[in-house]
């Protein structure tokens, strides 16, 4: 293989609602925290357990539709890619950032708990929600499909 490859696939628990801003330019830009724990057991028997915090970032319809349904404690799986950025605090110390860019998102669990789809080309019609979901994004490099099948 001669390319290379930023991707991430995390499934875990939403550490807050997400918060919803808008760009100057008009663009929905959403962050929240998502945790996932991983556990074990020592070679005594002992249970451990270990959380990790993730920042995930959630542009345009996707973000929109997050603020709209997502909410703290509830399980969803992310795809997308990290993104590393920098900048100075208050003090004058730099400081670098990690985000997980969310490039897709499917909340799991059920729909009582605010489980269901919330991509991959379904509507949140047939999933208990009131408006159609957006066609997952494409990116110019085919994916995209024009037929008719209803599936």
């Amino acid at each position: 293989m001669s390319g290379s490859l930023n991707k991430v696939i995390l499934i875990g628990n939403l550490g807050r609602d997400p918060e919803l801003k808008m760009t100057p330019s008009g663009q929905a830009l959403a962050r929240f925290s998502l945790a996932t724990t991983e556990t074990w057991k020592t070679p005594q028997g002992e249970k451990k357990e270990k959380t990790e915090w993730h920042r995930i970032v959630v542009w345009g319809k996707q973000a929109e539709i997050a603020e709209k349904y997502l909410r703290k404690g509830k399980q969803i799986m992310i795809e997308g890619r990290i993104q590393y950025g920098e900048y100075t605090d208050q003090a004058g110390v730099k400081k670098t950032t990690c985000d997980i860019r969310c490039d897709n998102f499917v909340m799991l669990g059920k729909m009582e708990d605010g489980g269901g789809r919330s991509s991959g080309g379904a509507t949140q019609r047939d999933e208990g929600f009131d408006e159609p979901m957006p066609p997952p994004p494409t990116g110019g490099s085919g994916g995209g499909f024009d037929d008719d099948i209803p599936f």
